[in-house]
């Protein structure tokens, strides 16, 4: 963890476009108390193609023209130069200056992968197209990314993503912070090192967990699923277990060095502030250490 100490802390707070314009509205209001704890930078994410795509653009413009710094997601899945490019020139000419660079997910339907077909083909576009406009986030999977052939491999992926262009990256959640300090050594070892930031999810609803867990890859460690079992339908108790082992597990990220937090709120206001809350994290905590 020695490399990730010399960075400075960053702390952002993630949504994902609404669909309807109740939707909006709940995330103006999300957006507005998070914005009080002056976070380095919100995200959005990102749908490859129509009205999705569009939704992303509408929501990144809208919430930086507000005052804090909002990065967008940019998958290259389905996409083609041209396109890509042209999503470039209008982020930059709003003054966008961050963006997440994925490769993505195929959208259902959709028969072509797209002219970039892995993340680290999109980082060297951008670069090729933006120069250093843009600060460069990518994926990290501590726990390996499920469509990776090994472990080995996947590391190699990511440091072909730092090799590319990419400034630092943010990692899937996992609830297993030995983990994330693994996969720090390994990029040491390999010459890898750009911050990387732990992905934080709070724990809320528990079959949605369990979901989404089942999909990226993240592991749901058996005390902890087991536990929230237990709770059945009482989701007072689940709100309260989650809040203290995701807290937990953030003061020894951040007392190992970890550069930041970044927390996927899915348009939710409490359960990522009470951990920023219960952290106790203030300006001065910010800044380099």
């Amino acid at each position: 963890m020695q490399s990730q100490k010399q960075f400075k802390r960053r702390f952002s707070f993630e949504f994902f476009p609404p669909k309807t314009d109740q939707g909006k509205e709940k995330l103006q209001n999300v957006r507005n108390q998070l914005a009080e704890v002056n976070p380095d930078f919100f995200s959005v994410t990102f749908g490859a193609g129509g009205s999705t795509r569009d939704r992303t653009i509408e929501t990144v413009l809208n919430l930086h023209s507000q005052g804090i710094s909002t990065a967008p997601h940019l998958s290259c899945v389905g996409g083609t130069r041209q396109e890509i490019g042209e999503l470039l020139d209008l982020y930059r000419e709003h003054g966008i200056n961050r963006i997440v660079a994925l490769r993505g997910d195929m959208p259902s339907g959709m028969g072509a992968a797209g002219e970039l077909r892995y993340a680290n083909e999109l980082v060297e576009f951008i670069r090729e197209h933006s120069g250093d406009t843009f600060n460069l986030e990518v994926a990290a999977y501590p726990e390996f990314h499920p469509q990776a052939r090994n472990a080995e491999e996947d590391l190699k992926n990511f440091a072909r993503k730092v090799q590319a262009g990419a400034n630092s990256a943010i990692t899937q959640y996992f609830f297993n912070a030995d983990s994330y300090f693994y996969f720090i050594d390994r990029l040491e070892k390999m010459g890898v090192t750009i911050p990387v930031v732990p992905g934080i999810m709070p724990i809320v609803n528990f079959s949605n967990l369990v979901r989404f867990s089942d999909m990226c890859g993240a592991e749901i460690p058996r005390w902890i699923r087991k536990q929230l079992e237990a709770y059945g339908d009482d989701r007072e108790s689940i709100r309260k277990f989650g809040e203290e082992v995701v807290t937990e597990m953030c003061e020894k990220l951040l007392a190992a060095g970890a550069p930041g937090l970044h927390f996927y709120t899915l348009n939710q206001v409490e359960p990522s502030i009470s951990i920023w809350k219960n952290l106790g994290i203030s300006e001065r905590e910010k800044i380099a250490f």
